[in-house]
């Protein structure tokens, strides 16, 4: 069986709409109807006309597209795979810090599960962050779970106090500045391009700093011969795409998040033939966590990640 000619028959059978991250593997980007970061995903699918969503990536992006398009069916390929940085998030800990600091505004990185969310106030991405925070008239902030980002926000805002929950992404967290120096000394022309997820003296060394649709954009754009990427592996096959005559090199020690290399060709033709992998939410919770993507809307939301 064709795997590819079988899944594109049944997504045009059952008028289905396949989205896959950037951090996708190459042979899932390669098959979705569209390839992006997470949020600009779930709007796309707002935006369609398909009634069935098959979300290539991991469980708070499928919930997300979940949360805004309520009367469409999302389904999740690889359902085992999770976010261990959202996973961090306890909504305990989080309660109590809004008990420790009753002035203080939740802003939640997009993520984050629902139940997260829904006692957010605002949620934000990694390329909106700064624009929405500009709009938060609240001088405290409890920010929710990365604590790589909350720093790098806090870094434009020295007048807001910055109440960092102490989450991370394992796969930027664990990369050092000496990783990114050691493949800078080898290659002196390249411009090194680092996620605000990774720790401070690694987003120091960097020529740009941005999300991943960001640094994909930079590299259309820069007139650098060659980039050093410093987030997952998978945003490269994009970069190849947009820019076939530039050169893109990764960190000696292999950037890759295990949870979005779950999805395969076989999980999604099994989700599209049978239906399975149902995101299902609580709708009270749902609205709770609409208000928060909400706001994130009418503090400036730049439709990035």
């Amino acid at each position: 069986m064709d795997l590819i000619e079988e899944i594109k028959r049944l997504k045009k059978k059952k008028n289905a709409l396949i989205l896959a991250h950037l951090y996708q593997p190459a042979e899932i980007q390669d098959i979705a109807d569209l390839v992006g970061d997470s949020y600009f995903l779930s709007k796309k699918a707002v935006q369609s006309s398909c009634d069935l969503i098959v979300f290539c990536g991991v469980r708070f992006m499928a919930e997300s597209a979940k949360i805004l398009s309520p009367n469409k069916k999302v389904l999740l390929p690889a359902e085992e795979a999770a976010c261990p940085m959202a996973d961090m998030a306890l909504v305990s800990k989080i309660e109590s810090l809004k008990r420790q600091y009753p002035k203080a505004k939740v802003v939640s990185y997009i993520n984050t599960n629902i139940d997260v969310k829904a006692i957010s106030d605002v949620c934000v991405t990694s390329s909106s962050a700064l624009k929405i925070m500009g709009n938060i008239k609240s001088n405290e902030i409890i920010f929710v779970p990365d604590r790589n980002l909350g720093r790098y926000v806090a870094e434009h805002f020295p007048d807001k106090k910055f109440i960092l929950y102490q989450g991370f992404c394992p796969t930027h967290e664990r990369v050092k500045v000496a990783d990114v120096l050691e493949q800078k000394n080898k290659y002196k022309n390249f411009k090194v391009l680092v996620h605000p997820e990774c720790r401070k003296e690694v987003r120091d060394v960097a020529d740009c700093v941005g999300s991943t649709s960001e640094l994909i954009d930079y590299t259309v754009s820069s007139d650098a011969e060659g980039f050093i990427v410093v987030t997952e592996e998978g945003v490269i096959h994009q970069m190849k795409r947009k820019s076939p005559h530039k050169k893109f090199i990764t960190l000696q020690n292999s950037m890759i998040c295990s949870n979005m290399k779950m999805t395969d060709l076989h999980k999604v033709y099994d989700c599209l033939l049978n239906e399975s992998n149902e995101i299902k939410l609580d709708e009270s919770m749902r609205i709770k966590a609409y208000k928060a993507l909400s706001n994130m809307h009418l503090l400036g939301d730049d439709n990035k990640k």
